[in-house]
């Protein structure tokens, strides 16, 4: 045995013996750190960013890649996974259908916002000062109802995914165009920014679980060209929503470095990643998706808690009221349904084809559009269109037209429930920070008693309980809304000192939070609103004044043509007059870089991988499996 390798095995004893000493100390109750004190060594390497894995899950579309890449693969966010007894019914999540949509108030909802809409688009005026003429939907109808598709080929060419091998799932494209007359159920792992749990069948939590596992890897075994054994050599970069479920996000890293076998992992926010990827320092994030719009505002890569709000619609709402608007106007394709996938896909080229917030374009235009399906021949359809192609994206603005009743429509951030894997969370230190203080106030308290005059002093000290009542108005964001926005009804409890007597408990402030919060949820807020009211969340003016000037819109579910100039004249048109005349210059931004906006976050996810403040974020395999989601709380760079 040379010399090399008996030092090395001398290691390994000396190794194996401080794992018995720290059984030992823990046998016996001693107390050490959750954290390692310093990073070994061996993970103090310098990370090859060709081994680091970025994934962005969204709701309809994965995008994932190494992080040197230019553009990540992106890949419909679908499974099809085959029946395991023959007979079985047959279950597909739905694409543009939703809870709430047929309650008898919707329509008269959807009729309602419409108005608001016209009267809108009729009270902007265009840039050459005159107002637009509207255009009722009978105008075009009567052209539309005559309409008959041309006949271009007799067979479009295009096949259903071939199942003769009965693989056991499919994925991405191939589960789009599974054919509905083979035995797949079709689901969807992700919601509105959610891991879709649900009550049907694949609705469970480790179903879900096991969907996610099955399309990222294939997608990274087929797509980026790693085996699924080498993921050891690896490290993955995870991207998540600004208001999540610590629940899901545990699951998720659970399964991607115990399951999957990566060898660590970071998490970090969309909206933070956002800033990084359009190398903004400071921003208003505005993050329109596929079925949700989060707004966050971050300064400095930071991510203000109080400005969170994620509202429960987006790009496939306009879709859907896009369809709505084309019926009235006699659309031509009369046998498109919703509950189909591929009429779905039909519809969603249409919206990017047609739509804009141009309102220099009015009056009547003719298009045309081709029809390609399996199994059945191309066809050509000419259709007139009016104010259809403003109106449906305007639904942003003016959400009542989505026809949603019922549901919550607005999310905000509650306080963490606490979690019994970790002892020291978020309620632990805020318990003993209230007792920190209280300890402080008893030994301020006692100081005058010393003093010749200390009658007097008693007397006032002793209704010490009276400075209480403003505590949590400091411990929650320095009161106002920033209090209401951070806190839920059921979680300010444990803001409050748990020896204050009941008496004195801010009961009055406790029922406004829980007002304001229900107000809130079950109110859908417009976008422009909805900008206003993070940025009015900031804690002082001069954040503010940043917000305002760089206004930064990711996501793909406002990408219309004359977007950026809209939102800009409602923004300015709705601030607050005081912000005005102190805000120099508003920006809104929705190309930094000349990027597409739906790959901005992801690039903000690859640069964090290169940056070396990144380092002590990484959480790896080994610490995981040791301490859990601890991990998370000591190495997020966000508070968990």
């Amino acid at each position: 045995m040379t010399q090399a390798e008996r030092e090395q095995e001398n290691g390994k004893e000396r190794e194996k013996e401080r794992e018995k000493e720290k059984d030992k100390e823990q046998q016996r109750g001693v107390k050490r750190p959750i954290v390692p004190a310093s990073i070994p060594e061996s993970l103090q390497e310098q990370i090859q960013t060709n081994f680091v894995v970025v994934i962005h899950p969204g709701s309809r579309t994965l995008r994932i890649g190494r992080a040197t890449d230019t553009l990540p693969v992106s890949v419909p966010h679908v499974i099809a996974r085959r029946h395991k007894q023959s007979g079985q019914p047959r279950h597909e999540d739905p694409w543009l259908l939703r809870e709430g949509l047929n309650k008898p108030e919707s329509n008269e909802q959807r009729q309602n916002g419409l108005k608001m809409v016209e009267q809108a688009i009729w009270s902007k005026k265009m840039s050459s000062g005159v107002r637009r003429t509207p255009v009722s939907a009978e105008q075009a109808r009567s052209y539309n109802r005559q309409v008959r598709p041309a006949v271009l080929d007799s067979s479009s060419r295009l096949k259903w995914t071939n199942t003769t091998q009965q693989p056991q799932y499919l994925v991405g494209d191939e589960a789009v165009y599974v054919s509905p007359s083979d035995c797949y159920d079709i689901h969807w792992p992700v919601v509105r920014g959610h891991l879709n749990v649900h009550p049907g069948p694949g609705g469970s939590l480790t179903a879900v679980l096991a969907d996610l596992e099955a399309i990222w890897g294939h997608v990274i075994n087929k797509q980026l060209e790693i085996p699924l054994r080498d993921l050891k050599y690896y490290r993955c970069i995870l991207l998540v929503p600004d208001i999540y479920n610590r629940q899901h996000i545990k699951e998720m890293v659970n399964m991607l470095l115990l399951n999957m076998g990566f060898s660590a992992i970071v998490v970090h926010q969309e909206s933070v990643c956002a800033t990084f990827g359009s190398g903004l320092s400071s921003a208003c994030v505005v993050d329109v998706g596929d079925q949700k719009t989060s707004l966050c505002c971050v300064e400095d890569g930071v991510s203000h808690r109080n400005s969170r709000l994620c509202l429960s619609y987006g790009g496939a709402d306009v879709t859907r009221t896009f369809l709505w608007l084309l019926q009235r106007a006699g659309f031509p394709y009369r046998e498109c349904q919703l509950a189909n996938r591929l009429d779905c896909q039909l519809l969603q080229q249409l919206k990017e084809l047609f739509c804009h917030l141009n309102q220099d374009i009015s009056g009547l235009q003719d298009h045309e559009f081709r029809m390609r399906f399996p199994e059945a021949p191309a066809l050509l359809y000419q259709i007139r269109l009016g104010d259809e192609k403003l109106q449906a994206p305007m639904g942003l603005f003016y959400p009542t037209t989505f026809g949603i009743v019922g549901q919550k429509m607005t999310s905000l951030p509650y306080r963490s429930q606490g979690n019994s894997e970790d002892p020291h969370d978020e309620h632990y230190l805020l318990g003993t920070q209230s007792k920190q203080d209280q300890s402080s106030k008893c030994s301020a308290d006692r100081k005058p008693l010393s003093r010749p005059t200390g009658g007097v002093d008693s007397e006032l000290t002793g209704q010490g309980g009276s400075v209480e009542p403003s505590e949590p108005h400091r411990l929650s964001g320095g009161g106002g809304s920033q209090g209401e926005m951070e806190l839920g009804p059921a979680q300010a409890e444990c803001l409050m000192g748990p020896g204050e007597p009941e008496d004195q408990q801010p009961s009055a402030l406790l029922s406004r939070k829980s007002a304001i919060m229900g107000q809130f949820e079950s109110k859908a807020l417009g976008l422009d609103k909805a900008i206003l009211h993070s940025i009015d969340c900031c804690a002082s003016d001069e954040t503010k004044r940043k917000m305002y000037s760089s206004i930064l819109v990711v996501g793909g579910g406002l990408m219309f043509h004359g977007a950026q100039e809209f939102l800009l004249h409602r923004i300015i048109n709705k601030m607050p007059p005081s912000f005005r005349r102190l805000v120099d210059n508003v920006e809104v931004i929705t190309r930094p870089k000349d990027m597409d906006p739906w790959l901005i976050s992801w690039k903000g996810g690859a640069v964090l991988a290169c940056l070396d403040t990144s380092q002590e974020m990484w959480i790896h395999q080994r610490e995981w499996q040791r301490f859990g989601v601890r991990m998370l709380r000591e190495r997020a760079a966000f508070v968990w």
